[in-house]
């Protein structure tokens, strides 16, 4: 459908928007915006539940169908607060249960998918002069709300977490290095791991999460193959939590063949004597890697802080390295600091033939990406 010229209006109404698929909420935003609103997009429901305690809105379009917090349980949440914000579900799937659920809680128009934009913004317009008052937020009780949402959901997830395991290799020599530890959940809520780490930081968990983890690997290291290393994953701030140096953990029954993978999540600031928290891990068998070097100045600074054992190439680095001779200046002055103080240094994301053989030509040993194998249940063998 094409947009029509922008409504100009003299107070542009205020839209939160939401909907898990990404092609979809950017594509009505655009088309919103044209139309005259200003629109305040979220991909995730708890996100939006989130932002009901930070400004007000005067109408909010919500998915039904999305996972972990589903349209209708925003909805819910909307009306908690004390709030009859006119509220439009959307959906691809419609039956009369949700429909009735909707009505129960006062949702303002039940649309079908696919909705076109003149629909959609007589919808809103209706919505507009309905009468009803513009959503001002109870900051306090929202944010606690959403709070309490999120808490729960992580709660879920850390209960369902579960490990996915992508091969490492020495490219060369044509052999298995070891696997990196990528945490997963059977919980829906959180799409990827960066929405878990987010969640967990914001409920202040990441101690929580950080021992899941942990006590997750483990549990496959009898199936892995003899003589691999397993990249484990820490938050900065776990580098603070005493559980991390005790010797009797079963991760540090183990360390001698872990080596734990640093990402700057916070910065290395929040945490007091790193050289010395350091020094203990590697007493006790510990290498110490930093990933996604060349992302940003941050990681340059680990790099001189940890005097790291290993450390990765960012995937932005590696991405069409084959085309672009400033990446591949970058990643050579890399290598050549790395082969001088002998660090190792793993080129991450590495998914094409013409990637993997400029890397190599520059001097990179050590590969991880899509071309030798992807994220799976232990133990993936890679492909040369």
């Amino acid at each position: 459908m094409t947009a029509q010229p922008a409504t100009f209006r003299k107070e542009r109404p205020r839209v939160l928007l939401v909907d898990d698929e990404a092609a979809v909420l950017r594509g009505m935003t655009r088309l919103l915006t044209a139309e005259g609103y200003d629109v305040d997009p979220c991909e995730h429901a708890p996100e939006a539940a989130g932002k009901l305690g930070e400004q007000p809105y005067d109408v909010i379009i919500s998915d039904l169908s999305m996972p972990g917090m589903t349209g209708l349980d925003l909805l819910r949440t909307a009306r908690e607060c004390q709030s009859d914000v006119p509220f439009i579900l959307v959906t691809a799937a419609p039956s009369t249960e949700s429909a009735l659920r909707a009505i129960e809680h006062g949702v303002f128009r039940y649309l079908v998918k696919p909705v076109s934009l003149p629909d959609l913004d007589g919808a809103i317009q209706a919505a507009l002069t309905s009468g009803r008052r513009r959503f001002v937020p109870d900051v306090a009780l929202a944010q606690q709300k959403a709070h309490d949402e999120l808490d729960h959901a992580l709660s879920r997830a850390i209960a369902g977490i579960n490990m996915a395991y992508q091969p490492i290799v020495s490219y060369a020599a044509r052999r298995l290095h070891g696997y990196e530890a990528l945490v997963r959940t059977s919980d829906k809520t959180f799409p990827h791991p960066g929405a878990l780490f987010d969640a967990a930081e914001r409920t202040e968990r990441i101690e929580e999460l950080g021992r899941a983890i942990r006590a997750s690997v483990p549990l496959h290291a009898s199936q892995a193959p003899d003589g691999s290393l397993f990249f484990v994953n820490l938050h900065t701030r776990d580098l603070n939590d005493p559980d991390l140096y005790d010797r009797s953990a079963p991760l540090s029954q183990m360390a001698s063949r872990v080596v734990l993978e640093l990402t700057e999540r916070a910065s290395l600031s929040d945490v007091a004597d790193v050289h010395a928290r350091v020094g203990d891990l590697r007493a006790m068998g510990y290498r110490i890697a930093i990933d996604d070097i060349g992302a940003g100045y941050s990681g340059l600074t680990s790099f001189a802080m940890l005097e790291p054992d290993v450390v990765k190439l960012d995937m932005a680095l590696v991405r069409d390295i084959h085309k672009l001779p400033t990446k591949q200046r970058l990643v050579q002055s890399l290598t050549s600091l790395c082969g001088d103080l002998n660090i190792h240094l793993v080129a991450e994301g590495v998914e094409t033939a013409l990637e993997r053989d400029v890397l190599v030509s520059l001097g990179c040993e050590l590969f991880q990406g899509y071309l030798f194998g992807r994220p799976g249940a232990p133990f993936v063998t890679p492909v040369f």
